[in-house]
């Protein structure tokens, strides 16, 4: 796949982040990393060996065909520099490396806002408001936000279905038998689940937590839940219906992955969730996680 088709480009000399810059994470995949002359070095698929300037990463990435030496965890941690691993393109989150070291500021700020019942419906509000911004949301409880939303996606589901003119009979998806449900409500599940992947990268690179929600509750992942719902009407809805039409009934996993990466690219995803993630826990650039 042309780097100009993916979210996450490869990794050259050129692209690595600079001393003066503190880069939220960094992609890499099939490669190895190690360590040489006490420093992290990326030895990729074609030989190329790039020294990394883990000081100035938060988080790196390691997708599909990576392996890291014991040593290289080791300095990693020591600069503050923590692991997560993912799929191609971080559309899929298997797990984080957590760092005895690490600043625990943003999820400090993130827990307090979530303790304290007035600040936590604050948070929701402003996450409503980019959804409704003509509405008055100020004297609503989360219960009636959440009645709102929830009309408004169902309006929002039969719209889609007339407007690309495909049937829909509703929001069905049954947990590891994807292939029961209709090719609409597939491909939903598909971006659903890269767009929750991405976002539990980007949460667990600025240093927040995706367990500690402010809207969804009783679920693994409520905060990945809360911010998803800020990008999924053009990113994963639209997205479907419009596939349905195009696919005629046969669901075909390369094209699903391939549009979805390109309306990620289209809106910028990476760099708005990280904004939007950092405005709504009030630290804007004081949001990013620094070394202590």
């Amino acid at each position: 796949m042309a780097d100009g088709q993916r979210l996450l480009v490869k990794v050259t000399r050129e692209s690595l982040p600079q001393i003066r810059d503190k880069y939220p994470f960094l992609y890499l995949e099939r490669g190895r990393l190690e360590v040489d002359d006490s420093s992290v070095k990326w030895l990729d698929a074609d030989g190329q060996v790039i020294p990394l300037p883990i000081a100035t990463i938060n988080t790196l990435l390691l997708g599909p065909g990576t392996s890291i030496t014991h040593e290289a965890v080791k300095t990693m941690v020591a600069a503050n520099c923590s692991v997560s691993w993912v799929g191609e393109d971080s559309l899929l989150f298997y797990a984080a490396g957590f760092l005895p070291t690490a600043d625990t500021r943003n999820l400090k700020q993130q827990i307090s806002l979530a303790a304290d019942d007035d600040k936590a419906l604050e948070v929701a509000r402003h996450m409503y408001a980019r959804r409704f911004p003509d509405a008055e949301l100020a004297d609503k409880s989360l219960a009636a936000m959440m009645g709102m939303e929830g009309q408004r996606v169902r309006s929002l589901y039969q719209q889609k279905a007339e407007e690309y003119q495909v049937g829909w009979k509703g929001r069905q998806y049954v947990p590891g038998k994807m292939e029961l449900s209709d090719i609409t409500n597939q491909v939903l599940t598909s971006c659903n689940a890269a767009l929750y992947g991405i976002l539990c990268s980007v949460i667990h690179s600025l240093g927040y937590s995706p367990h500690i929600g402010f809207i969804h509750s009783g679920s693994p992942l409520p905060f990945v839940y809360d911010m998803a719902d800020l990008y999924k009407e053009s990113l994963c809805i639209d997205l479907a219906f419009a596939l349905t039409r195009e696919l005629a009934g046969r669901y075909n996993k390369h094209v699903v992955s391939a549009r979805f990466r390109e309306r990620a690219l289209k809106m910028d995803l990476l760099s708005q969730t990280v904004d939007d993630v950092q405005t709504l826990m009030g630290g804007g650039k004081r949001g990013r996680r620094s070394r202590q």
